[in-house]
C-alpha cells in the first residue's frame, strides 16, 4: 500500500537507482546468466544491459502515465480516464532469458504502483537471487516489492490459483499456457502470456543476399536455438534457393561453437540432456520427409550438450515443422510466389515473430499489411530475433496475445477508471434522459 501511494515519479526514481546499481554489477550478473542459462557471454551482457535499459525506459515512463480527458455531452461536465495500480503481479520466467523478461515486467509494474512475486525457472534461480540482492541495495523500505517464489510447475500453478494475484504474467511454452491460463480464468483473473514461437522468414529475389545470410544465421543459431524468437522456418524463392542454401551452409559451418564464457564463442551448449534428446528425436522424425539434413550432430566439447546447428531442406511443410523444438533446427523450403510464402509462414498455430528480406517496396508493404504476416512482430531486412525494448513485445494465436516492454504495454499493469466530473450546479443526464422530480 505504501508503494502505490508514492507519486509515480518518486517510484521512477527508485527504478533509476536500480538501473544504476545494475550498471555497477553488470559483469557479475552477466557471468551468472552464462553460468546458469549457458548463453554466450556477449548475449548475457546484452541481457543484463536490457534490464538496465528497461530501468531507463520505466523512469521516463513514470512521468508519462497518461490518461485521456474527453469532452462530455453534458453541460459543465468532463470525462477523464484515470489509470490505477492493479496490486500484486505474479511473474513466471523461463531459463533462456532469466532476467530480461523479469525486467520487462518488474520495471513497468513497479512504476505503475504494483509489487511483484517472481517465480524464476528452477534452472536460473541464482540469477533471480542476484537480481533481488541488487534491488535490495537501493530499495530502502521497499525491499519486499520483489518477492521470489522458487519451485517448479506446482509453484506456478499456486500463483495462477491465488485470488490475491491481480495479474498473472507468464513466459514459457504453449503447453504451459494451455495449462495455466484456464486456472487463472476460473477465478476471472487477468493473464499476460508470452508463449512459444514457430517463427519464419521469407527471402525474396531482390534481397541483399549477404545481409540475409548474416541475419538468418544469428536468428537460427543464436542462443543455440533456445529463444522464443529463434528462426525455425525459412522460405526462399526458387530462383535463388540453390545459391542461398550454399551460402547458409558455409555460414553455419563457420560458427565458433564452444564454452559460452569464452568471448570468441558464438554458440554455446543446449541447456541439458533432455534438450539434446528432443533435438535428435525431431531430426530423426523428419529424415523421411527431408531432402537433406546438414549438421545436427553432437560435438565433443567439455561435458556439455554442444551441437552443430542443423539446416533441414524440406520437400513440403510437414507436421514436424508445425512443432516448435527448442534447439537450433532450421527448416528450409523453396517457394514460387510471395502469397504462397506468406500462407506457409502463417500456417502454424504460433504467431510471435516473422521477417522478410526484400528490396522491393511492394513486397515489404504486402508483408506488413492486413494480408501479410499474422505475427505480433514483423521485420523487414532483419532477422526474427533481437527485439528492442521500445516496442511492445509479444505475439498472436497460441503465442498468447500478451504485450510486454515498450509502447503502451504499461497499461497491462494498471486498471482503467473512467471518471465523470460535474462542475456545474445542474444534473443533466446522458443521452437526454429526463428524470424529473415528482
Amino acid at each position: 500500500m505504501a508503494w502505490r501511494k508514492l507519486p509515480a515519479p518518486v517510484r521512477g526514481e527508485y527504478i533509476r537507482r536500480f538501473g544504476e546499481a545494475l550498471r555497477t554489477r553488470k559483469a557479475e550478473l552477466a557471468e551468472k546468466i552464462t553460468l546458469e542459462a549457458k548463453k554466450i557471454i556477449s548475449e548475457s551482457q546484452g541481457e543484463a544491459q536490457e534490464v538496465i535499459d528497461m530501468c531507463d525506459f520505466a523512469t521516463g515512463l513514470s512521468r508519462q502515465l497518461y490518461g485521456l480527458t474527453m469532452p462530455s455531452e453534458r453541460l459543465n461536465h468532463r470525462l477523464q480516464e484515470i489509470w490505477q495500480p492493479l496490486g500484486v503481479v505474479a511473474c513466471v520466467t523461463a531459463f533462456n532469458f532469466p532476467v530480461a523478461v523479469f525486467g520487462w515486467n518488474f520495471c513497468l509494474a513497479a512504476v505503475c504502483g504494483n509489487s511483484i512475486i517472481w517465480k524464476p525457472s528452477p534452472h536460473t534461480e541464482g540469477c533471480a537471487d542476484l537480481t533481488k540482492e541488487i534491488w535490495d541495495s537501493v530499495a530502502e523500505d521497499y525491499k519486499d516489492l520483489i518477492l521470489i517464489e522458487k519451485g517448479g510447475n506446482e509453484s506456478a500453478n499456486d500463483l495462477a490459483k491465488n485470488e490475491k494475484i491481480a495479474l498473472f504474467s507468464a513466459t514459457g511454452s504453449c503447453e504451459m499456457g494451455r495449462t495455466l491460463a484456464p486456472v487463472v480464468a476460473t477465478r476471472l483473473g487477468r493473464s499476460l502470456l508470452e508463449l512459444g514461437g514457430n517463427n519464419a522468414a521469407i527471402v525474396c529475389p531482390s534481397a541483399d543476399m549477404d545481409l540475409a545470410v548474416k541475419a538468418i544465421t544469428f536468428s537460427a543459431a543464436g542462443t543455440a536455438g533456445q529463444r522464443c524468437t529463434t528462426l525455425r522456418r525459412l522460405f526462399i524463392h526458387q530462383s535463388i534457393y540453390s545459391e542461398l542454401i550454399k551460402k547458409l551452409i558455409i555460414s553455419f559451418d563457420s560458427l565458433i561453437i564452444g564454452d559460452p564464457i569464452d568471448p570468441s564463442s558464438q554458440v554455446g551448449p543446449l541447456l541439458n540432456e533432455q534438450s539434446y534428446v528432443n533435438m535428435q528425436n525431431r531430426l530423426e522424425s523428419c529424415r523421411s520427409s527431408a531432402i537433406k539434413i546438414h549438421g545436427g550432430e553432437r560435438l565433443d566439447i567439455d561435458n556439455g550438450f554442444y551441437v552443430k546447428p542443423a539446416i533441414v531442406e524440406m520437400k513440403t511443410h510437414t507436421n514436424d515443422m508445425n512443432t516448435e523444438t527448442f534447439a537450433p533446427i532450421l527448416y528450409v523450403m523453396p517457394y514460387q510466389n510471395l502469397s504462397q510464402a506468406i500462407d506457409l509462414q502463417n500456417s502454424v498455430q504460433q504467431g510471435l515473430s516473422s521477417s522478410i528480406f526484400t528490396n522491393n517496396l511492394k513486397e515489404s508493404e504486402l508483408f506488413l499489411g492486413p494480408e501479410g504476416s499474422d505475427c505480433g512482430i514483423a521485420n523487414v531486412n532483419i532477422g526474427t530475433s533481437g527485439a528492442e525494448i521500445g516496442g511492445a513485445f509479444g505475439g498472436e494465436k497460441d503465442t498468447g496475445g500478451g504485450r510486454e516492454s515498450g509502447s503502451d504495454a504499461w497499461k497491462s499493469y494498471m486498471r482503467r477508471m473512467t471518471a465523470t466530473l460535474n462542475y456545474g450546479s445542474d444534473l443533466p443526464l446522458a443521452q437526454g434522459v429526463e428524470f424529473n422530480d415528482k
